[in-house]
């Protein structure tokens, strides 16, 4: 009876983790703001076979398509747990890389200004360390919050502009293909 009572106390007491990635341990749901969320999906992202960080899709309710997700108006959260230092330069290169291919001339038009002031905001950054969490938080009406290592870095309005993001992990042209269907929650 002692044994079942301790077990019961430990799962009551002890947080939900749905997925652990290279030690890095993924809650199953987290709270933004008045929203609560749903892990989607995790990933490895990998260059050049160096282990980067293991990304996290947060969503308001399971979807495995890339459309149903960027469709979806709804509060999302893209976590990156760091695996190594990275700077502030690498980061942006990337994501400047791969924004571009994702979207037409015209759609880039339309977040040149934001992806100028997201652009600012990485570069201001000297580096992510090891152990570092960058979150993405898309609230409805009020725009992508970003966070780093726990500082508020800014928030960038538009819908448009945490699609923009989104398509960097799960577009088209996606930074990892194997990453991408482990965000759908497809592998």
């Amino acid at each position: 009876m002692k044994k079942l009572l301790c077990i019961l106390l430990l799962c009551i007491t002890s947080q939900v983790y749905a997925l652990e990635i290279e030690g890095v341990k993924l809650e199953d749901k987290v709270q933004l703001d008045k929203h609560q969320l749903t892990l989607n999906g995790a990933g490895l992202r990998t260059k050049f076979f160096f282990k980067v960080y293991v990304a996290g899709l947060y969503l308001g309710g399971k979807m495995s398509t890339s459309a149903a997700i960027l469709g979806d108006a709804g509060a999302k959260r893209m976590s990156f747990n760091m695996l190594r230092e990275v700077s502030g330069k690498k980061m942006l290169d990337g994501i400047n890389e791969l924004i571009p291919v994702n979207h037409t001339v015209e759609e880039m038009k339309a977040l040149e200004s934001r992806v100028a002031d997201f652009s600012k905001m990485l570069s201001s950054v000297g580096a992510v360390q090891k152990g570092d969490v960058i979150t993405l938080d898309y609230v409805p009406g009020v725009g992508t919050r970003v966070t780093i290592a726990g500082v508020d870095k800014g928030l960038i309005a538009g819908e448009d502009f945490n699609r923009a993001l989104l398509k960097v992990w799960i577009g088209e042209k996606p930074a990892q293909a194997d990453m991408k269907q482990n965000l759908l929650g497809k592998e």
